[in-house]
């Protein structure tokens, strides 16, 4: 055998060996290529359901929703509805119950007075809202103040 036979027994050697090596890895990728087709095909299956349960919910919230805002805003007029009222009611008939009041406060003080039997009560302090204080008790100044 001449020195280019046995290179050429040599070049085919490897070269078997190198297709070897390369079906193997071919075989082992086709096998991964099926199992990750197979997984995409149970995920799809099992998210297609899935995704179509969100949607259902999803519309199901914003029907919820809807009627919530429809809600709020029935309540929100019937608060407005019930402040109109009571303004009205207070402007209606505020005045003239204070009047009444105050007349029927008079009579009874009045009657009262007027009793022989009756003896004298102690008079009441009353306290008027608004009135200030006379200007001779706004000047005058504690000790405790004088002396800072």
């Amino acid at each position: 055998m001449s020195g280019g036979e046995v290179a050429g027994i040599l070049v085919a050697v490897f070269w078997a060996i190198l297709v070897s090596f390369l079906a193997v890895a071919l075989v082992r990728l086709a096998q991964t290529l099926k199992a990750t087709t197979k997984l995409v095909a149970d995920v799809t299956d099992q998210a297609v359901p899935l995704l179509a349960d969100a949607s259902s919910a999803v519309r199901s919230a914003q029907t919820q929703i809807d009627r919530v805002d429809a809600i709020a805003s029935d309540v929100q007029e019937v608060t407005s509805n019930a402040s109109a009222l009571s303004t009205t009611v207070a402007s209606t008939f505020g005045g003239p119950l204070v009047k009444v009041a105050a007349f029927g406060y008079g009579v009874r003080r009045a009657l009262l007075g007027r009793r022989e039997n009756v003896p004298d009560q102690d008079p009441r302090r009353t306290v008027i809202v608004g009135r200030t204080v006379p200007s001779a008790r706004r000047g005058r100044r504690s000790t405790r103040e004088k002396r800072d």
